[in-house]
């Protein structure tokens, strides 16, 4: 199980266009490390330790997973991303960002690469007041003090100036949806998705129940005969499924995310059932789709037939390994009818044909930000 910790960072910069480079590193920050929940003002400050540019200071708060080792490394990444150049003159430098741990929940680390809390934050004003901005009772955990009283107690006589620039924070997922559905054709990897968002962001998922299905089986080995009872057990199961699920809300998960969204079902049918059935059918559907709680964002994976029959053979189900790609090919189509009528959904199509979320955290967080900046 994942531990999510809060850190507060400190950004400097004192270099070109200083409001710029504190938004992309907010950015990178967000991609990278973790959600911001807050961001202070932004404060002026004659350069500290030597001659050079006034800076720009910022304290933030951000919730991650990552472990501070791996943290420390993510925020070096970061400014070298950014173009920061270090050289081996002793002393302080100009820099076009500088990002500090400050804090790392009540820990108190002291190794070769990382000292949390940070050493001479006490002894900083340009620190400790956009610090005491967004954290004011948070405790010092060496000095057990909060925040505002260290900062208080900070002889530093130097003049900090508040300026009227603004900068945004990045809006979490947890914040920006409710509830988020994925969908795709067998074996896009819808399930590994949700997995894997659920894990990273704290969410409930609703995972289909397609293993308990008495007719699935069935249907591959004998599709003309056992279609309707199959689609008409997933309809009923995915209804009940979703309403119960999506009516009782965790108070300790962020979101919802679910495998599959209850419009599977009307794809689905259009393939397998005959035109009477499928009539039958739609009338039931309806009535049903009346009742559902819609998502704030559809997640539609498209992924290529081949490398669907690929994943299909991978995972290895005895009753799957009979599909041919011309029903994929049909499923997909429905689906893509479904998109082109369907407007009433947040709709995002991520192709993910060339990827590998599952095993690639760079194709994994490329769909995490295409999600966040959707």
């Amino acid at each position: 199980m994942k531990i999510q910790r809060i850190t507060y960072l400190s950004l400097g910069t004192n270099q070109e266009n200083k409001l710029e480079n504190l938004q992309n590193a907010i950015n990178l920050i967000d991609d990278r490390i973790g959600g911001i929940q807050k961001i202070s003002s932004i404060y002026k400050t004659q350069s500290w330790g030597f001659e050079g540019e006034d800076f720009y200071n910022i304290c933030i708060k951000v919730s991650t997973y990552q472990q501070p080792e791996i943290l420390i490394n993510s925020l070096l990444d970061i400014e070298n991303d950014l173009g920061r150049l270090r050289s081996n003159e002793e002393g302080y430098q100009n820099r076009n960002i500088d990002i500090d741990i400050l804090l790392l929940d009540d820990e108190i680390i002291f190794s070769k690469t990382l000292i949390v809390p940070h050493s001479k934050m006490l002894q900083r004003k340009f620190v400790m007041i956009p610090l005491a901005e967004i954290a004011p009772t948070t405790i010092h955990p060496i000095e057990k003090t909060q925040i505002s009283v260290c900062l208080l107690n900070c002889d530093d006589s130097s003049e900090i100036t508040l300026i009227d620039g603004q900068l945004k924070r990045p809006t979490p997922i947890s914040e920006k949806y409710n509830y988020i559905a994925i969908e795709g054709n067998i074996g896009a990897g819808k399930t590994s998705l949700a997995k894997m968002l659920s894990d990273e962001f704290n969410a409930k998922t609703v995972l289909e129940r397609f293993a308990d299905n008495p007719f699935l089986p069935k249907f591959y080995e004998d599709k003309e005969r056992y279609a309707f009872p199959l689609e008409m057990s997933f309809l009923a199961d995915r209804y009940q499924q979703l309403t119960d699920d999506l009516a009782q809300f965790d108070l300790f998960k962020n979101f919802i995310v679910s495998d599959y969204y209850i419009f599977k079902s009307l794809i689905f049918a259009q393939v397998t059932l005959q035109k009477e059935e499928y009539l039958l059918y739609r009338k039931m559907f309806d009535l049903m789709y009346k009742e559902i709680t819609k998502p704030d964002l559809y997640i539609y994976l498209f992924q290529n037939t081949e490398r669907l029959l690929e994943n299909i053979q991978k995972r290895g189900r005895d009753y799957e390994q009979s599909i041919q790609s011309s029903y994929l090919k049909k499923i997909h189509n429905g689906y893509k009818n479904f998109i082109n009528t369907e407007k009433s959904l947040n709709l995002l199509i991520i192709d993910v044909s060339e990827m590998d979320f599952v095993n690639n955290p760079k194709d994994y967080k490329y769909i995490v930000n295409k999600i966040k900046h959707f």
